[in-house]
């Protein structure tokens, strides 16, 4: 049998203060080292008998893999009685090698019958198991199955704890993996004093601890978070630790759970930010959800250091607000209280924008699949929501997909949707855009038009096939058109986590979002053909960072400017995934808008509450 590894689930100058008594309480831990300590004389552990380290062996694939054990002997260190149900074992007489790791799982797949202290011996199947499969390209967790196990004594001390800190953590992420095995690092020796990812696996199923560290991923709905042990990596000034390039990564972050059920203590609320203070120690783990992670039998207490949403600046009268904003699946089915907690962003965060894109606006019956694909009850009772919050009375514009065939939840039917404030913008309605009819660029009176206003790109370009098609709508502000396309490119699914054993990861997911940047390039340089100096707007959930190929396509020939490079390094991202701060959504903007504001506006990613897993976007400028 093999295991799982799902989810844990039921498996401003005094912050600035604070945080650096908090830095300076870390950065004073010392570096503990595992200290070996002896058996009790009734373990049984002849010299030639086979021990933790050798099952782990130097390199990321057991040289026992397969193979049957006998009486492998250790200290268990921690117990998981959901999940992946099991525990871990770890030899306090440590070798000398340390790329060798001294822990081990056991899965039993059913409630284990041992305690934490016990000395044991376990008998069973040396197997690699690759969480999420050998597709997902995930690293493998040695582990010992189908076990016998015996209890010698109980209640023995367990295995000092190796800290795991800023000292001992190498900056450089991962080797290059062998090109003759396909790009994996599986073969290679591990050095741990050179790489990060070596050195977590060296500590594979280890008793480790970590101190007082920042949090850089808020708790989710799975009760997990993320921390540091590198305050100062990549730090920006709301705590988090922003991910810059393919190339360096952030080498300090740990997903933390807890070894104990949710029914017996609940999973503390941390943001952004926060510190988790104290000590918290347990066997280091790997899972499908984010890796090395620290399964805590001893929990550190969440310091919570007040961070505040923000809020943008409002337009003034002769600027043009545009804005997009990921609303997560929003449907007529959600609570009201998402709809007003939405809406209220929208008025005071984002200070009501003049255009504001939305992307992931469900039909009207959400993820019900029958058909349905109108979204006009979804619409309304946003837009019903907003004015209520004290917001404008958005108009909004959106071309229904054909049922089915632009990806997201099944039976959702997800689209953008322009939300636009009449009152300071016109819409240039022009007939005839549908779900499969493309919409063009055409010269009226000397300046660029559409054909179908709104409109569809390219629907039934193969870049499009079962995704979000963009949406082409003109505006007028102040007698000027502006031209606005909102976008929800392919999302990442497919692609290779961080802690992948091909090292550089496999990116696959980057070849739609390729094409569909091209397509979108290509239609903005139509519209600049025929006036050069129109003001052209794209934005929406790209799906992908500002330094990617995607984000250079959009770019191609001077096509566009990604407005987040005027933010500087540390502010650019809108997006909080596994401890990285990053950039998934953006605005763009063609070659005649040479000034402008742009915000990121950090109200959701970065907290355990949110409204949606994305931060908002404003531009504004002077058409």
């Amino acid at each position: 049998m093999s295991s799982s590894l799902p989810r844990a689930a039921s498996s401003t100058a005094h912050r600035t203060a604070a945080v650096s008594a908090v830095v300076a309480a870390a950065l004073a831990a010392g570096l503990l080292a595992a200290s070996p300590s002896a058996f009790a004389d009734d373990a049984s552990t002849s010299a030639d008998a086979i021990r933790i380290h050798d099952i782990q062996g130097s390199t990321r694939m057991s040289p026992l893999a397969g193979r049957q054990v006998t009486a492998v002997p250790g200290i268990v260190t921690g117990v998981r009685t959901y999940g992946s149900r099991g525990f871990w074992i770890q030899d306090p007489q440590a070798d000398a090698d340390p790329a060798t790791s001294e822990g081990v799982f056991v899965y039993t797949g059913s409630a284990p019958t041992v305690a934490v202290g016990d000395s044991v011996t376990v008998s069973g199947t040396v197997t690699e198991y690759v969480p999420g499969g050998t597709s997902s390209g995930n690293q493998s967790l040695t582990q010992i199955t189908k076990p016998a196990v015996t209890v010698v004594s109980s209640g023995n001390a367990l295995p000092a704890p190796v800290a795991v800190s800023a000292r001992s953590v190498p900056s450089a992420y991962a080797p290059e993996g062998d090109p003759a095995a396909g790009g994996s690092i599986n073969g290679l020796t591990l050095r741990p004093g050179s790489y990060a990812l070596d050195y977590y696996e060296s500590l594979e199923g280890t008793n480790v601890r970590i101190g007082t560290s920042r949090v850089v991923g808020a708790t989710d709905p799975h009760a997990e978070l993320w921390v540091t042990v590198k305050p100062f990596e990549n730090a920006n000034r709301r705590g988090g630790a922003v991910y810059g390039s393919y190339t360096a990564q952030n080498t300090g972050r740990l997903q933390i759970q807890s070894l104990t059920p949710l029914a017996q203590q609940p999973f503390p609320k941390a943001d952004v930010g926060d510190w988790l203070t104290g000590t918290t120690e347990g066997p280091l783990d790997f899972n499908q959800y984010g890796g090395y992670t620290l399964t805590a039998r001893t929990l550190g207490t969440v310091a919570n250091l007040g961070l505040e949403r923000e809020v943008t600046e409002k337009q003034r009268p002769s600027e043009l607000a545009v804005a997009t904003y990921n609303v997560e699946n929003l449907d007529p089915t959600d609570p009201q209280e998402k709809f007003d907690a939405l809406a209220k962003a929208v008025v005071e965060n984002l200070a009501s924008p003049d255009i504001l894109a939305l992307e992931e606006i469900q039909d009207n019956n959400g993820a019900k699949n029958d058909g349905t694909v109108a979204a006009d009850q979804t619409v309304k009772k946003f837009t019903d929501a907003i004015v209520a919050a004290g917001g404008p009375a958005y108009e909004w514009r959106s071309i229904d997909p054909a049922n089915n065939k632009d990806g997201g939840e099944p039976g959702g039917n997800i689209r953008q949707v322009f939300l636009f404030n009449p009152e300071r913008v016109s819409f240039t309605d022009r007939a005839g855009g549908d779900a499969t009819t493309a919409t063009g660029v055409v010269r009226e009176q000397g300046r660029a038009a559409l054909t179908h206003s709104p409109g569809r790109i390219a629907p039934a370009d193969a870049a499009w096939d079962n995704s979000r098609k963009p949406l082409a709508g003109e505006f007028t502000f102040r007698g000027r058109t502006v031209f606005v396309i909102a976008n929800h490119f392919g999302s990442k699914g497919g692609d290779e986590s961080l802690v992948s054993h091909h090292q550089p990861p496999n990116r696959s997911s980057e070849t739609k979002r390729l094409q569909q940047a091209q397509a979108v390039n290509t239609f903005v340089k139509d519209i600049l053909k025929v006036q050069r100096t129109a003001d052209v707007v794209v934005l929406g959930d790209i799906n992908d960072f500002e330094f990617s190929a995607t984000t250079k396509a959009l770019t191609d020939e001077g096509a566009l400017y990604p407005a987040v490079l005027s933010l500087p390094r540390p502010e650019r991202y809108s997006y909080v995934f596994q401890g990285n701060s990053q950039v998934l959504d953006q605005i763009l903007t063609s070659p005649s808008i040479r000034h402008f504001e742009y915000d990121s506006v950090h109200i959701n990613a970065e907290f355990a509450e949110q409204n949606s897993d994305h931060d908002p976007q404003v531009l504004r400028f002077r058409p």
